[in-house]
Parts: structure tokens; C-alpha cells; sequence
């Protein structure tokens, strides 16, 4: 199979891996009555990781869109969050990946997906939330350091952990299945526990406080 059909397939996979790991977020309770911690980002990174930024882009349009069609609750506007909101972080860390092909690489890159996700979505939220919410924007401006600031820096590290810990099982899978090509060598699988540890602690540290966040703990 040819480089691109091959990458066009394996795209149509992760976006169908994808919305369904963001239905089954949607056990997860919202904070603040609407914020939904979506897990998808992990899939969509792994996918920006393996083909690059750009089809991390697409597949977060075509999740985006998906969800909208199927089970969105939010319309256009907050379909088009939901894209900005992906892209911010997914896009940003595959980019850094792409560039720095390392663990260190994909540590940094996460870093940087997570600044980026917090600091678009604190704009996005308060310009663009009181339009689909139908409340004042100083209701808003209100939230954005309580709320939005706490929600979006959390979901960005937890979204980042779980890609630590998953995003080489996942490739592993992915390559048992014919769309990659199988060239792991002996520095990459001992790189595997560092990788988990590291996703490990964050969860660790980032888990507690978003429980506080849901008025759990």
C-alpha cells in the first residue's frame, strides 16, 4: 500500500478510535456544569506523532465535525471550540515531535501543547463563550482564572500523561495491524518505562486536583 493511501487509512482509524474514546468521556462529570474533560486529544496526538501536525489538524476537524452531527449539544460555535480547542494541543505537540524526534522531544512538545491549549482556550472562553452561552461576558471573565485557567492547564497534563503511557502501545498495535512499519530498536523499548513513570506522576499530582475541581475532594 502506497505512503499516502496508507496514511489517509490509518487517519480513518484514529478519528473512529477517537470519538469513541470521546464517548466514553462522557462519563467523566463536567466541571462547572458544562467543561467535559475529552480524552480524545490522547488519540489525536499519538496520531499527529506518528504522521505529523497536519493530520492531527484533519482528524481533529473530522472528530470535531463528527461529534457536532451525532451527539452535539453545543452548534456550530462550539464545534468550532472543540476544533480550536484539539488543534491547540495537538497540533502544537506533533509539531514540536516532528522537529525534536525523541522523548525528550515528545515531553517538551506536550509541555508546549498544554501552555498553548490553556492560553488559547482562556481567550476563546472569554470572547466566544458568552456568544453560545447567552451570559454576560463578565459572568465569564469571572470563571476564567477559578475555572477555565485550572480546567484547561489539567486537561492539557492529564491529556499528556495519558499519552506517555499510551502512545508507544498504541503505535506497537497500530504496527501489528500492517499500517506501520515495525523499527523499534533496543533505545526506544528502554525508553518505554521512562516514558510510563513520567505519565504516571503527572496523573498522580494532576488527578487529586481535578477531583477538587469536581467538588469531589
Amino acid at each position: 500500500m502506497q505512503t499516502k493511501t496508507k496514511n489517509i487509512a490509518l487517519s480513518g482509524l484514529l478519528c473512529a478510535l477517537s470519538y469513541i474514546v470521546m464517548l466514553v468521556s462522557k462519563i467523566i462529570p463536567e466541571v462547572s456544569g458544562f467543561l467535559q474533560l475529552d480524552l480524545k486529544d490522547v488519540i489525536i496526538v499519538s496520531g499527529g506523532f506518528i504522521l505529523g501536525p497536519f493530520y492531527a489538524l484533519i482528524i481533529s476537524v473530522v472528530v470535531s465535525l463528527m461529534e457536532f452531527i451525532t451527539i452535539g449539544s453545543t452548534g456550530i460555535i462550539g464545534m468550532i471550540m472543540n476544533v480550536v480547542s484539539t488543534a491547540a494541543f495537538c497540533c502544537v505537540a506533533s509539531d514540536v515531535y516532528r522537529k525534536w524526534h525523541s522523548l525528550n522531544g515528545a515531553i517538551w512538545g506536550l509541555i508546549a501543547a498544554t501552555i498553548s491549549l490553556t492560553a488559547v482556550m482562556l481567550l476563546w472562553n472569554y470572547y466566544i463563550t458568552p456568544l453560545y452561552m447567552k451570559v454576560p461576558r463578565d459572568a465569564i471573565k469571572a470563571m476564567l482564572l477559578p475555572v477555565f485557567l485550572p480546567f484547561n492547564l489539567l486537561k492539557g497534563l492529564i491529556n499528556s500523561a495519558l499519552t506517555l503511557i499510551l502512545y508507544r502501545p498504541l503505535k506497537t498495535a497500530l504496527s501489528k495491524t500492517g499500517f506501520l512499519r515495525k523499527k523499534d530498536n533496543a533505545q526506544k523499548k528502554k525508553l518505554m518505562p521512562i516514558a510510563f513513570i513520567v505519565g504516571i506522576c503527572i496523573l498522580a499530582v494532576c488527578i487529586p486536583y481535578f477531583m477538587h475541581l469536581l467538588g469531589l475532594i
